[in-house]
């Protein structure tokens, strides 16, 4: 079997890995506020998200575009930095799950395709495309949490003014029912925005194999990622669930609702313009924004610090951790 063969079926195998471990680590972007209102049982609720993960998955591909070849120059990556990226996202997803903290598995991703980039090539941009990083990474990293914060802050304050005169036991009742649809609204996005991103590692890994050929995301590769990203679902990561749903703020059905639409509006767009933003930033602002129209007391801010935390240093800690692998791994080959 040749050499490219024995990487490609080797960096497959590591992205679905990775999709898997992204589907239990991202589990609660989609049921956490579904699981703190009790508008599903929490095992109906991650079986359900699992399904509408796997959906989502198959709709669509303009993220796909963006990670495979849109943030790196082709001719600097091999295989070998496919592998190392892959290798580091995978560690820090197992770090941050292990500690019960919502970081961006996208952005663990990026930052490791970015790091092995950068430490294998040769050419003074390291291998980057500078602008296209900035316009699909950095502002919307940015920018989203500010837009969720906003948007689900607005969304429930017109939410409230909509339903102050009605019995709260009504008010639960119906909203427990609409978050059944709001949040496989988000699973389904949550699966589009996510589940591209192996996609596209995979993808350009094909390119890369195969040089010469066009940059497409075969049918396989999409069933793949899909059904790794739903079994994953399906275990559901109970650590960071916990850490959404009840230690940073307790929602009621309204509040989870208003969490769930502003974040399915968020990473929709997001999805349709190619933007690989990440899904635990919007989720998590949201809630804040949301939980804020109670009191800013009502969110406990040292778990938000946490988080908080963890956002902002996926990006270079696993640019490092990819950066050192692929150092490593071009001593021995």
């Amino acid at each position: 079997m040749e050499t490219s063969l024995i990487l490609l079926v080797v960096i497959v195998a590591l992205a679905l890995v990775f999709d898997f471990i992204n589907g239990f680590h991202d589990s609660a972007n989609a049921i956490a506020t579904v699981i703190s209102t009790r508008a599903l049982n929490p095992f109906v609720a991650v079986a359900y998200a699992g399904i509408l993960n796997f959906t989502g998955a198959l709709l669509g591909t303009q993220v796909a575009a963006t990670i495979g070849k849109g943030l790196v120059n082709t001719a600097a990556v091999s295989l070998h930095t496919i592998i190392c990226s892959l290798m580091a996202a995978i560690i820090w997803n197992l770090i941050t799950w292990y500690k019960g903290l919502p970081t961006s598995s996208s952005h663990a991703l990026i930052g490791s395709l970015l790091g092995a980039t950068f430490f294998s090539s040769s050419d003074g941009n390291g291998g980057i495309i500078w602008l296209a990083l900035w316009e699909k990474v950095v502002l919307p990293m940015l920018f989203s949490p500010v837009l969720g914060i906003t948007i689900g802050f607005i969304i429930m304050v017109v939410l409230t003014w909509m339903i102050y005169r009605l019995h709260p036991s009504f008010i639960n009742r119906l909203f427990r029912r609409l978050q059944i649809l709001s949040s496989g609204f988000l699973a389904i996005n949550h699966g589009l925005n996510d589940a591209q991103k192996s996609m596209g590692i995979i993808a350009l890994a094909l390119v890369l194999a195969h040089p010469g050929a066009s940059f497409i995301v075969p049918l396989w590769v999409k069933l793949a990622c899909s059904i790794a990203m739903g079994l994953g679902t399906m275990t559901g990561g109970w650590r960071i669930i916990r850490t959404l749903s009840s230690k940073m703020i307790k929602l009621q059905p309204p509040q989870g609702f208003a969490a769930e639409i502003t974040s399915s509006l968020i990473i929709g767009g997001a999805s349709h313009f190619g933007i690989p933003v990440s899904t635990t930033h919007v989720i998590s602002s949201a809630i804040m924004g949301v939980g804020a129209t109670k009191r800013l007391s009502a969110v406990r801010w040292g778990i938000v610090g946490n988080i908080v935390w963890a956002w902002v240093l996926t990006l270079p800690l696993t640019f490092l951790l990819a950066g050192g692998l692929m150092s490593i791994y071009k001593y021995f080959i």
